[in-house]
């Protein structure tokens, strides 16, 4: 489910905290690694979870209403279509989705307060009140209003995040995010056709030719920086000469060293979809100069490393950058 560029900053974030814990076990880094994509495929099953009760909610307030002395024609007769969204239902009846929320022992109960705020903003936003009068909806139309409540209120829940961020170390708002985007993309995938024994996205796309190879790729890559982080911060210097390297910033080091271990030790991938991918990572994780300081030196840096035939690249086209 993850792509290659999510997999590369899950090794950005892992690199920077080995680095400035001073780790020497690279063994360990590559535990707490692997147990950070962990942690975040439980906030993946924790987001579904989280629609799952809005909609539940929504359920048991129509029922409260139709109890009221004096109900109104609305308590007495609502619309349905919302809590009987046909994706949410595939979702909850899912076995891997039962499994997880049992391993995970996922409740919503002590958050009543923040469910109730989260749903008055979906009954009010106009995406849901149209999705409400529409005389007729299709599959795509219950996709679409969930990932529209994950998109412009989920997402965007400050408390939400603070609440993730307070229960794990491992859930930073990149993760929020990464999460929320794993949500739509499950969302996206279901249809009427899903069955209880449907399973679940795994986090490492399925490959039957090559077992595991992402996270293969995840983990070698982890490995192959740290195991070179000198001898490509001497590179790094020598190429930085009007700089000092204690002034350059660490973020901008380490994704230049996970660049050249990229150049030198992986030669399946093409040199311009390394560059790009760390010129893009470099927006997020670096400061706004960051992006041409690191493409200028990743320029020369590559033209040295081919002119010693220390790029290997198989394949046609993948020596270009």
């Amino acid at each position: 489910m993850l792509s290659r560029r999510h997999l590369r900053t899950k090794v950005l974030q892992a690199f920077y905290a080995f680095i400035q814990s001073g780790n020497q076990d690279i063994a360990d880094g590559e535990k707490q690694l692997l147990k950070s994509i962990d942690k975040l495929y439980e906030l993946y099953i924790y987001q579904i979870s989280l629609l799952i009760e809005i909609v539940d909610f929504s359920a048991r307030r129509m029922e409260d209403g139709k109890k009221k002395y004096f109900p109104t024609e609305e308590d007495l007769n609502p619309n349905t279509r919302f809590i009987n969204n046909k994706i949410i239902r595939i979702l909850e009846d899912n076995k891997d989705y039962r499994k997880y929320v049992q391993k995970y022992k996922i409740s919503w109960v002590d958050e009543q307060d923040m469910v109730r705020k989260i749903f008055k903003s979906v009954r009010e936003a106009s995406f849901f009140e149209k999705y409400l009068a529409k005389e007729a909806i299709t599959i795509e139309d219950e996709q679409d209003v969930l990932i529209k409540i994950l998109k412009k209120i989920i997402s965007q829940y400050d408390l939400l995040e603070q609440y993730y961020e307070d229960r794990s170390v491992f859930w930073s708002f990149e993760d929020f995010q990464t999460a929320n985007m794993m949500a739509i993309k499950t969302i996206k995938q279901c249809t009427e056709k899903d069955n209880p024994a449907t399973p679940l996205p795994e986090v490492f796309k399925n490959n039957m030719e090559v077992d595991n190879e992402d996270r293969t790729f995840m983990l070698e890559l982890f490995r192959k920086s740290i195991l070179h982080h000198q001898d490509y911060k001497n590179l790094i210097a020598e190429k930085a000469k009007n700089w000092e390297l204690d002034r350059i910033a660490l973020m901008d080091i380490l994704l230049i060293n996970m660049a050249l271990a990229e150049f030198i030790e992986f030669p399946s991938i093409p040199i311009k979809v390394t560059l790009n991918e760390y010129i893009e990572i470099s927006k997020y994780y670096s400061s706004a100069k960051s992006k041409i300081f690191i493409n200028g030196i990743l320029d020369k840096l590559m033209a040295d490393l081919k002119s010693d035939n220390k790029i290997n690249k198989m394949g046609r086209g993948l020596l270009e950058g």
